[in-house]
């Protein structure tokens, strides 16, 4: 009984050494390509130095050397960010009392804000709190909804994700 099993046993090791073969030479000829490339970097970095920084993000102190660049925005900061954008913001609401759960269209424009994300954020218990919903701004413009159960006077507002702009303030009565 054993004489019948080692045909098989002798094969899988035959194949299992084929393999082990196969793997060593694949690897090999990966490093070898690896290394004629330049791809590697560090052991051939005198010679692709040029190559291996296309790959490589720009540090910190290069970004704060390329502080010429970002003189043009600092006139916007001059113009008291925090007070500016809020006015840039004008938020209304279309319906000024609804039924619980009933629509509520909020609309607005924000003409320095093409392409933000603006955040709704609903007074509760004395503090804004986000609202599980956004709005991007569209050519100057956003439009969106939301809908609530909690009744009484609601105040909405919208806030820019980035620059932390300010809308004023709308109130929907809910009940």
């Amino acid at each position: 009984m054993d004489t019948e099993n080692r045909p098989v046993l002798t094969g899988l090791i035959a194949l299992v050494g084929v393999a082990v073969v196969i793997g060593l030479l694949g690897g090999l000829a990966v490093i070898v390509g690896v290394k004629a490339t330049g791809i590697g970097g560090s052991s051939d970095a005198g010679s692709s130095g040029g190559a291996a920084s296309t790959f490589n993000l720009p540090k910190p102190t290069d970004t704060g050397s390329a502080s010429a660049t970002q003189e043009p925005e600092q006139p916007s900061e001059s113009q008291s960010t925090s007070e500016a954008p809020a006015e840039a913001i004008s938020l209304s609401a279309t319906q000024q009392s609804v039924s619980p759960m009933q629509q509520i269209d909020l609309t607005g424009t924000y003409p320095a804000g093409e392409g933000a994300i603006l955040q709704v954020q609903r007074f509760e218990d004395g503090a804004w709190s986000d609202f599980p919903v956004t709005a991007p701004v569209i050519g100057g413009t956003f439009t969106t909804y939301v809908q609530t159960s909690r009744v009484g006077p609601n105040k909405f507002r919208v806030v820019d994700t980035d620059s932390e702009a300010i809308s004023n303030e709308v109130t929907v009565t809910v009940g």
